[in-house]
């Protein structure tokens, strides 16, 4: 009988020696921008190497200031690069840990119930007066949102900004500015082309000149040397990854060169 047990334990003692330890969560900081697009990637992640991803959104600055705080994170991934520049500087994160991963434009947008625009001008004054008269101008805050830093510059390129500058809304995020929109409460906002796709109640009105602005880069930063970390950075760079952003509106590296 003891010689049984002492099998059994010998046994259970080899199973547990063979079995692969179960990984942690992985925990992914994202600009607010890339909702859908980190979900889609989270889960397919998720299906191929069976570790769990938590994603926490939220705007750029902010959630840059909590990863200089030492939250917990494994992966940050930013709507443009200011932040994560930032972070360079403070001594939290290496420039060997970045990696840029899509590019995206930006656009004014409006509610679809006012119809199908024939013109919009976005260099006329006219125009803007047009749609705004005593309204508001939903927009990210454009001292720390990377979508509100980019408006402010295009304005300014624009002519535009001493215009529209007290009719401003500013907001955390641009899911919020398409909530604006979306619920007509303000008739005028500026979010990137990709959230476009995350809202059936807006339209596009107009693109902004790319030379307006600087250009709208993602960085992904890793915050660890953990395995499940590398994998998820290099899944978001392989065809796959990429392929996922760009079906939820991101321009990649690859079609930027053609």
């Amino acid at each position: 009988m003891r010689t049984v047990i002492t099998l059994l334990l010998v046994t259970l003692s080899h199973i547990a020696m063979v079995q692969p330890a179960m990984a942690k969560p992985l925990t992914v900081f994202a600009a607010s921008s890339m909702t859908n697009a980190v979900n889609e990637l989270a889960q397919t992640f998720e299906h191929k190497y069976g570790i769990e991803v938590r994603a926490v959104y939220a705007g750029s600055s902010s959630l840059a200031r909590q990863i200089q705080r030492e939250a917990p994170a494994d992966v940050f991934i930013s709507a443009n690069a200011r932040w994560v520049d930032y972070l360079v500087s403070q001594k939290v994160i290496s420039s060997d840990d970045i990696q840029h991963i899509a590019r995206n434009k930006l656009v004014l947008i409006t509610s679809k119930s006012k119809g199908e625009v024939r013109s919009f001008d976005i260099s006329n004054q006219s125009d803007w007066q047009r749609y705004l008269n005593d309204d508001r101008i939903a927009i990210g805050q454009v001292n720390a949102v990377p979508a509100g830093i980019y408006a402010k510059q295009a304005l300014e390129s624009l002519k535009l900004w001493s215009t529209v500058r007290s009719q401003l809304a500013p907001v955390n995020n641009v899911r919020q500015v398409l909530a604006l929109v979306d619920r007509k409460e303000a008739p005028l906002g500026i979010v990137y082309s990709s959230d476009l796709m995350a809202s059936d109640g807006v339209t596009k009105l107009a693109e902004f000149p790319a030379s307006s602005h600087d250009a709208i880069d993602y960085p992904l930063v890793t915050l660890n040397h953990d395995m499940q970390t590398k994998q998820f950075a290099e899944f978001v760079a392989s065809e796959q990854g990429q392929t996922i952003l760009r079906q939820h509106g991101f321009i990649t590296d690859k079609e930027a060169k053609l």
